[in-house]
């Protein structure tokens, strides 16, 4: 055996397990469902919303809907998607913790008309959450645009630091936008101050 295979690490990336039905006191947080084409169109067809999202474009239509759905439905990836609905089922956003270049990113959105109603706070406090029970010694990255504090203000209250500030392609504006990078580390989650 040669010093090489010695201090060779072992690649392999924990998975947290299949997107889980998470409930909190008023949403509950699900794997999507192909019939939440028209209420995802719905929501990322209204430009203040997929202004402040990289990799929506705009226009955004069902056709979009249906294409990103059949790939986040069909049991092979390894991401979380989760869609969070109210007591009528009726899907307002995403929360999503994927996979991207070997480290863990956070991403979310919410229907304009449920916007200041502590809707995206309650979904990714508890999506981290369950996400640490899962994965207690990975750190999840995540960030917002600039102009859009409200959004780091929510990563804040929630125990993100921010690392730096970036710019990266927002396909919405079709332009480069001052992006504000930040980590949630292990043991970090603050449940307690994020109501």
């Amino acid at each position: 055996m040669n010093a090489l295979a010695l201090t060779r690490r072992d690649a392999r990336i924990l998975m947290p397990g299949p997107t889980p039905v998470i409930q909190t006191g008023r949403l509950t947080l699900r794997p999507h469902r192909l019939s939440d084409a028209d209420m995802i169109a719905e929501s990322l067809s209204d430009f203040a919303v997929t202004r402040m999202l990289a990799r929506v474009p705009a226009p955004y239509d069902r056709q979009d809907a249906l294409d990103w759905l059949v790939e986040h439905t069909s049991g092979l990836g390894m991401d979380w998607e989760l869609a969070i609905t109210e007591r009528d089922d009726a899907h307002i956003g995403n929360v999503g913790i994927e996979l991207r270049h070997g480290r863990w990113h956070l991403g979310y959105w919410l229907n304009r008309f449920y916007w200041r109603q502590g809707i995206m706070t309650e979904a990714v406090k508890a999506a981290l959450e369950r996400f640490a029970r899962r994965m207690p010694e990975v750190a999840v990255y995540s960030g917002a645009f600039a102009d859009n504090p409200a959004s780091l203000k929510l990563q804040q209250r929630l125990g993100f630091e921010i690392t730096g500030c970036s710019e990266i392609y927002s396909f919405a504006r079709n332009t480069m936008v001052p992006h504000i990078e930040t980590v949630l580390r292990p043991g970090a989650l603050r449940l307690s101050q994020a109501a």
